[in-house]
């Protein structure tokens, strides 16, 4: 296992480069992303398996997120905290090359578009997502899902909540709403217009961008808690997982999502909407909130997920959604990556060389680049 240690600040995401199997790009946040600078360092992995890091880019406020362009192998995007998106270039220091300001919250996701390979879509807090071309200086199209707030579990009292500060302007902050808070969106390896997004009001919902009413599918994944994270499986188009606060990971056929789970804005809710379709399978084993959920490029049953419960699990999901009558809800965790002291946020895995590589990130300010075949 190789590690690096962005000393100082606490990582968010990290990324393999498309073009390069030795480099890696890491986000990070000083003080756990609550307030002050981001970094976005770039690190090479040495023939003798140190990780060095290549250069890197002090930035205004925490990054949460990145992505690297498909289509230029020097440059790579980042989501900051005061709602603006950087482009970097490694041949150009000290300052990003594009700054894009348009959400008026944190930018907590960005994706670069795998097919179309010319746009990416990023997602913020303030309820909305955004698609943007590195040479457009404004976004070409905004996605702005109406809430469904009664799908989310009842908040708890806020007189049985510990208060977090004794400051006035603090407590009062407690109370944001984060139900239309959008934290992930992810663009489908398999078309150039589809995509995935996941809210706080605990809805996965499937865009496509290039129709006249772009929200395609919509409903209740995670039992009206938070869904954190989505991903599309690499291999079949259909297929996706979703991660949330209730600590599962669960495995979705977009085919068998039937209409009555995603009633029409005029019609009422049916009075058992909270709990959603079925899921293809679901995986357990974690024991807080699962905050990223990933594909493998090489095998279309693996996954890997992050939590705060400090640990990376590696997932065999062994449902047939050919012969749903077959699925015994069978495969499970394969292997667990403990390497990490505070909680885990960002992983991904390895294009290049022998598959099964993969790198995570988290709040031990620590990069661990690891063989999930050998764990």
């Amino acid at each position: 296992m190789l590690s690096f240690r962005t000393r100082g600040y606490n990582g968010y995401g990290v990324q393999y480069s498309p073009y390069f199997d030795n480099k890696i790009a890491v986000a990070t946040a000083a003080n756990y992303g609550l307030v002050g600078n981001g970094r976005l360092f770039v690190l090479n992995i040495e023939p003798n398996g140190n990780i060095v890091e290549q250069v890197s880019w002090e930035t205004q406020d925490g990054l949460f997120d990145l992505a690297w362009s498909e289509i230029h192998e020097n440059q790579v995007t980042a989501a900051s905290g005061d709602g603006s998106i950087k482009l970097f270039d490694l041949t150009v220091g000290q300052f990003p090359v594009m700054n894009w300001k348009e959400h008026t919250r944190e930018v907590f996701s960005v994706n670069w578009n795998l097919v179309d390979k010319s746009n990416f879509i990023s997602a913020s807090w303030d309820g909305t997502m955004k698609l943007w071309s590195p040479q457009r200086p404004e976004s070409l199209l905004t996605l702005n899902p109406e809430q469904d707030f009664t799908t989310k579990t009842s908040p708890v009292q806020s007189t049985a909540k510990p208060p977090l500060s004794h400051q006035q302007q603090h407590q009062q902050s407690q109370h944001i709403n984060t139900a239309n808070c959008i934290y992930n969106a992810t663009f489908s390896p398999h078309s150039p217009s589809t995509v995935i997004s996941v809210n706080g009001s605990s809805h996965v919902q499937i865009w496509d961008i290039r129709a006249p009413h772009p929200l395609q599918i919509d409903y209740v994944a995670h039992g009206g808690l938070e869904a954190l994270s989505c991903d599309w499986n690499k291999y079949k188009s259909t297929i996706v997982a979703s991660a949330g606060t209730d600590k599962s990971v669960r495995i979705w056929d977009l085919r068998m999502i039937t209409k009555i789970d995603q009633p029409l804005a005029h019609s009422p809710m049916p009075a058992y909407h909270i709990r959603g379709p079925t899921p293809l399978n679901e995986l357990l084993g974690h024991q807080f909130a699962v905050r990223k959920v990933q594909w493998s490029p090489h095998d279309p049953q693996e996954l890997i997920s992050t939590s705060y419960d400090m640990s990376v699990r590696v997932w065999r999901d062994e449902s047939n959604e050919r012969a749903r009558f077959l699925n015994s809800q069978n495969g499970g965790c394969k292997a667990v990556m403990g390497g990490h002291k505070e909680f885990v946020i960002g992983c991904d895995y390895s294009l290049w060389g022998e598959p099964g590589w993969a790198a995570s990130t988290g709040w031990d300010e620590m990069v661990y680049v690891w063989d999930s075949k050998r764990l």
